[in-house]
């Protein structure tokens, strides 16, 4: 190495970029003000009743303590903020680059399961991406999980490794980004910038028409497969494939690339290509995506064995091509990945609209929560392009989990002495603590401390097999720290293990799901995986390179950005009703930081506000329509309390935009969906969780299409109707109501009435601004709102107005007599 090689190879891989205290201070003091403000506006609002109204009174008041408690909840995570930077080519001075690379090994996860719901297409482009990852290519494997047994999924894999061939080593050549071939060839920039060899121009029309001719061959096998034949598919070689029933098939292994696999077209070695479909049997709780993920761990371990795992879905490309040394930046830095167990890179979206309308790029969370987390214990799992230290999977504790001593690990083998070694009182409230706390099975140091003996009977002391399951290679392979495949395993033996640590029946018994791998016990597993993980004491990092590390794709209209908000909701209140909820689970250890923990029940507390959300939108609209309010006549220091909220929440929402660097429209977004979603999605989940856990019933809401577009952005515009959209309408329309309601009361009753009017329809239009989103997505295209639409708009407010003034419903009958009486009497 020359003198400045030297230098970086001994220099840190990342470094912690802090907010200026010139952004930070103000932000930490507006928080603090704000909460002083909002315990005085409080004391107000409880000492000053209205009692012509109390009960719209006592309903809002709630809310807002309600309203209160959350932005406590959401706020104070982010109260340390902090960015990181990579050193990529400081990574390569320490471990080198090529063959004799010291760089760890990856294993990707793909994940699929309908190809006609999950485009064959998309799932090959994520795993083309993969397998040309700017990495050395005997340390990348990538394993797609086929959990629907398909027979396309298997066809078009087998497609994509022979692509791979061609695509990869173009790739290399001429680093090109990003490295998925549908989205390179549709980028609308200059491809020739920065490309300096002659014959780039010819090869890239060259690999261009082979693409669109493997495009073809994917779409012929997806039209074949729209019509499954009687008698089931079958294979080339004339076999019956054996998944036919995806309910009830043996488990599936194919490895189409790697080592003994097909080279490219250079005759250089490829990434590994594994398909595998675990075995599904009637009878047998399978756990979905969980499960899957599970499978591939116990599968990847036996075969490759890689001591670092990226996960991905299958519409999420690579990006960056240098996505994984980014991570490696982190996990290979020994002064900083001794105890991070992932590292969590932040969810970029292609395809969605320019005003980003139902804020599916969820910038607020990734760019500002996120980051927040980032300076505590790190940042939550987010289900997608996060990489893990395998070993954390296993539920190992960190390595500064305290090391039990050796006497009380012996005292537990039945062929040790009775007797146990006396402990005192700091060692044995170390290990209740670590009973408490559920976390690792034990730590990897106490077993370095053995010889062969001594480790073969803690082995067995452990009960590894109740654990981990019935495969001694698959026990061994998690002793392997870093990684790797035992040397005395052949290629048939390490197959035909794989094929049964994918049994359906494999997990009975042991601790998959509960304390190992991918947690079951929730639509939403990544938040559990992750809750646990920093609950043994591991903590995590969020790596936000400066290109997108991966991009994918988000549904844009508004009825499937419902749904999916309702899953994760759905998820959220599951896990409030289980064993690992963060309100009372992982207190015993005292490693999860307090922060930390308000920011995980922030996770699974925050659907339960569509409930006092919902009230909240519908007390205007009542305000106007009974001619009452919910605040009293104010006074000059109601007046400052009231002020003073106002703009302290105006402040905060400033500051945070200003060191976190978001656009104001990015946050308006967030905010407009927040209402939306809470009143419409997290509504449906509070009750569907409910019935759930009560009756046991489990309850889908159907999404019919009515229209379509094949323009772009189209899909903004489709409309499906879904009893999601029944709240938020009815809120809508209830306002609406109330606003010309109360005009029309205004008009009648004189100037004096004017006054109080502006408060009512001040908060009402804070309601209707708020769902103006869901108003358009109900309308359609923009600027083509339907006439009909329009017209009978106009013409019922036209009739409700004339009506309000005619007939008065809030006047009592007493009113009305007394008013009779005066006018025979010509008072």
């Amino acid at each position: 190495m020359d003198e400045k090689d030297l230098t970086d190879a001994y220099e840190s891989l990342s470094q912690i970029i802090p907010i200026s205290k010139n952004k930070l201070t103000p932000y930490r003091a507006v928080i603090i003000m704000r909460l002083v403000v909002l315990g005085l506006f409080f004391h107000y609002r409880i000492t000053n009743p209205v009692y012509s109204a109390f009960g719209l009174w006592m309903t809002s008041v709630i809310c807002e303590v309600w309203f209160g408690f959350s932005w406590i909840l959401d706020q104070f995570p982010k109260w340390c903020p902090v960015n990181r930077e990579t050193y990529v080519d400081r990574l390569v001075a320490r471990y080198g680059d090529g063959e004799d690379s010291g760089l760890a090994a990856v294993d990707f996860f793909v994940s699929t399961v309908d190809p006609l719901k999950e485009p064959p297409l998309v799932t090959a482009n994520t795993v083309l991406s993969i397998l040309a990852v700017d990495y050395p290519v005997e340390k990348i494997s990538c394993y797609v999980s086929d959990d629907g047994s398909a027979m396309l999924t298997f066809e078009s894999l087998a497609e994509t490794a022979e692509f791979a061939r061609k695509w990869v080593p173009f790739c290399k050549k001429y680093s090109i980004e990003p490295r998925a071939p549908e989205f390179y060839f549709s980028q609308k920039i200059d491809y020739l910038k920065d490309k300096i060899h002659p014959s780039f121009v010819k090869e890239r029309r060259a690999m261009k028409r082979d693409y669109e001719e493997y495009k073809v061959r994917i779409n012929a096998l997806v039209a074949k497969a729209q019509k499954t034949p009687e008698e089931g598919w079958i294979m080339q070689d004339g076999t019956p494939w054996p998944g036919n029933n995806p309910r009830d098939h043996p488990g599936m292994i194919q490895v189409f690339l790697g080592e003994t696999g097909a080279r490219d077209f250079d005759g250089n070695e490829l990434p590994r290509l594994v398909y595998v479909s675990r075995e599904k049997r009637p009878g047998y709780q399978h756990h979905k995506k969980a499960g899957a993920m599970n499978a591939l761990v116990r599968v990847s371990a036996v075969l490759t064995n890689a001591p670092y795992i990226l996960n991905l879905d299958c519409d999420h490309y690579v990006n960056n091509s240098k996505a994984v040394r980014e991570a490696m930046c982190f996990m290979m830095d020994p002064s900083v990945g001794r105890d991070v167990c992932y590292v969590q890179f932040p969810q970029r979206f292609d395809g969605i609209d320019r005003s980003d309308r139902y804020a599916n790029r969820n910038v607020v969370f990734f760019d500002v929560n996120m980051k927040g987390l980032d300076g505590l214990q790190g940042p939550v799992y987010v289900g997608t392009g996060c990489c893990f230290y395998r070993q954390a999977l296993y539920g190992y504790g960190p390595p500064s989990l305290p090391a039990l001593p050796k006497s009380s690990v012996c005292s537990w083998c039945c062929c040790c002495p009775k007797k146990k070694a006396e402990k005192n009182e700091r060692e044995m409230n170390r290990d209740s603590r670590r009973e408490d706390l559920e976390s690792a099975i034990f730590n990897l140091r106490e077993i370095d401390n053995y010889d062969e003996y001594e480790r073969s009977m803690l082995i067995s002391q452990m009960s590894f097999e109740k654990s981990f399951g019935l495969s001694s290679v698959f026990i061994e392979s998690t002793l392997m720290e870093h990684g790797g495949v035992p040397e005395s395993a052949n290629s048939s033996t390490l197959i035909k293990e794989a094929i049964h640590v994918i049994g359906c029946g494999y997990e009975e018994k042991t601790e998959w799901g509960k304390e190992i791998g991918w947690i079951y016990g929730s639509v939403t597993e990544d938040i559990l995986t992750g809750f646990k993980m920093h609950c043994r004491g591991w903590r995590s990092i969020y790596c936000m390179p400066v290109r997108p590390a991966f991009k994918g794709s988000a549904p844009i209209n508004l009825s499937d950005r419902l749904h999916q908000v309702l899953r994760w909701a759905l998820g959220s209140v599951e896990i409030f009703f289980s064993r690992h909820c963060p309100l009372w689970y992982g207190y015993g250890g005292g490693r999860l930081k307090w922060l930390q923990r308000l920011s995980y029940i922030n996770t699974i507390v925050y659907p339960f506000t569509s409930l006092p959300l919902v009230a909240y939108c519908c007390l205007p609209a009542i305000c106007l329509l009974t001619g009452k309010f919910i605040i009293p006549t104010l006074s000059n220091a109601a007046t400052i309390w009231f002020l003073g909220l106002f703009i302290s929440i105006i402040m905060t929402s400033v500051l945070e935009l200003r060191w976190s660097g978001i656009g104001i429209e990015d946050w308006w977004r967030n905010e407009q969906f927040w209402v939306i979603g809470g009143v419409s999605a997290h509504l449906f989940a509070v009750f569907q969780g409910i019935l759930k856990m009560v009756a046991g019933l489990d309850t889908n809401f159907t999404v019919t299409a009515k229209a379509t577009d094949d323009t772009e952005f189209g899909e903004l515009y489709i409309f499906k109707w879904t009893t999601v959209l029944i709240p938020p309408t009815s809120i809508l329309v209830l306002n609406l109501v109330g606003v010309v309601a109360g005009f029309s009361d205004a008009l009648n009753s004189g100037y004096e009435s004017w006054g109080p009017l502006f408060g009512k329809v001040f908060f009402s239009m804070w309601v209707i601004m708020h769902l103006y989103p869901f108003l358009k997505g109900l309308m359609g295209r923009q600027n083509r709102t339907p006439t009909i639409v329009i017209l009978w708009s106009v013409l019922l407010a036209s009739v409700f107005s004339l009506l309000w003034v005619k007939i008065d419903p809030f006047i009592g009958s007493s009113e009305t007599a007394s008013t009779n009486v005066c006018s025979n009497f010509d008072c």
